[in-house]
């Protein structure tokens, strides 16, 4: 059995039994390609439509969105109005452009770290005062560990990295790369 099909039935294994998938580890060739995929997605985080529209989000923040909590977040459903919105909106067409074979998720906060737009519902609204936001804000990249993520169901790692606008981050991006892809 190849390395990396050990590491994915590991990790099914692991999320059957209930054991998690925070004990996965990567192999040195999926590592390369996460970092791979960093340097060549960080492209991002300076593209004129997306820096745009975190400076529009940040200076005008939609008035619906003012007062949405994590519980209100979690109840609506991925048809509701208020998810659609960021699903649909021209920063959200515009990212799936961009979209790879590695990437399952992606999503784009503000500096307060309520969402911009992603390509599905995240399983947060806002992410300040977690690493995957508040790393990036400081102008810095972050990786995380593999996991199972809960609104993709897949496994794995995600990254993110600050919106520039300059030097100056103004936001952040986080990317679900699927371990099964890398």
């Amino acid at each position: 059995m190849k390395i990396n099909q050990f590491i994915v039935f590991g990790a099914i294994l692991a999320v059957a039994v209930g054991v998690g998938c925070s004990a996965l580890s990567l192999t040195n060739e999926q590592s390369a390609k996460i970092a791979e995929q960093l340097k060549l997605l960080q492209v991002l985080g300076s593209d004129p439509k997306v820096v745009e529209a975190v400076k529009e989000a940040n200076a005008n923040p939609p008035a619906q969105y003012k007062s949405m909590t994590q519980e209100t977040w979690k109840g609506l459903s991925i048809l509701s109005p208020e998810i659609k919105f960021f699903t649909a909106n021209d920063l959200a067409v515009y990212l799936k452009t961009k979209r790879t074979l590695y990437i399952s998720e992606m999503f784009i906060s503000a500096a307060n770290g309520n969402k911009v737009a992603f390509f599905a519902k995240t399983t947060g609204w806002n992410h300040s005062g977690k690493p995957k936001h508040d790393i990036p804000m400081k102008g810095k990249t972050w990786i995380g560990d593999p996991e199972q993520d809960e609104s993709t169901g897949k496994i794995q790692v995600q990254i993110s990295f600050p919106i520039l606008d300059g030097k100056k981050p103004i936001g952040s991006m986080v990317i679900g790369l699927d371990l099964s892809k890398l």
